[in-house]
């Protein structure tokens, strides 16, 4: 099953982001079977403000823990987090059945 997370960023964290950025990476690495695709959310000049992430995960309770033990998440980044169940319906301009 998967999972979208969307969290906006605290509006002091851009220093937290860019610290804790390595440790982030290196934990998306470590799960990245977990992981459909993600990125972050930019602000108007560009500059990170948030994260969305599809996880595959069996069910919302894994899907909590994964996004738990981020390290941005760990941090105290996000001001606001939402995980919600997801379904792709078009993925690289083609419709999935």
């Amino acid at each position: 099953m998967q999972f979208i997370l969307i969290a906006h960023d605290r509006a002091d964290g851009l220093p937290i982001r860019k610290q804790t950025r390595p440790d982030h990476i290196a934990y998306l690495t470590e799960i990245a079977g977990n992981i459909v695709f993600g990125g972050p959310l930019l602000d108007d000049d560009g500059n990170p403000c948030g994260s969305t992430i599809i996880y595959e995960a069996p069910d919302r309770a894994m899907a909590e823990t994964l996004v738990a033990n981020d390290p941005y998440s760990r941090a105290g980044l996000f001001d606001r987090v939402e995980i919600r169940a997801f379904r792709t319906v078009v993925r690289d301009g083609a419709i999935t059945p």
